[in-house]
């Protein structure tokens, strides 16, 4: 099964890739590993899960915002390298903005983690970092920076 097919049985599609906001690269290659700059809950331009999780946003909205991040880094992917190139994802640092008396930050990571599984499967396997912060850009929820060794 390919990815398309993969992300299409989890109901998502492969989103086109969004332009970076600033002086960077999107994908950046270093010998043998691909860093893939932050990547926000955006689709088709259009920004979606502004808020504070917790206060404006569930949980669950954390989730599903967290798991539209990770589908754009499966098209970053996708678009700049292909996948047939990729050995697997090594590791994922995300970023998340929650209330005060908020604390469910593993089960939205967990989006991301999921759907790198579910996707890429053996290749999706990775560590993690969560970071709590108190801005993203445009009011985003959370975001997400990820690195693959290539082969």
């Amino acid at each position: 099964m390919n990815i398309q097919s993969k992300l299409e049985a989890l109901g998502l599609t492969l989103p086109e890739i969004s332009t970076p906001g600033g002086n960077y690269l999107s994908v950046n290659v270093r010998g043998n590993i691909a860093y893939v700059a932050i990547q926000f809950p955006i689709l088709n331009e259009q920004y979606f899960y502004q808020g504070k999780l917790g206060e404006e946003l569930t949980t669950e909205d954390g989730y599903k915002a967290m798991q539209m991040c990770a589908t754009n880094v499966v098209a970053q992917i996708n678009r700049k390298l292909g996948f047939e190139n990729i050995l697997g994802l090594n590791h994922i640092d995300a970023y998340y903005r929650g209330a005060a008396d908020w604390d469910d930050s593993p089960k939205v990571v967990n989006g991301a983690s999921d759907l790198f599984v579910n996707v890429l499967g053996e290749k999706g396997l990775h560590s993690r970092s969560i970071f709590g912060v108190q801005d993203l850009p445009r009011e985003f929820s959370v975001g997400l920076k990820s690195s693959f060794t290539l082969i």
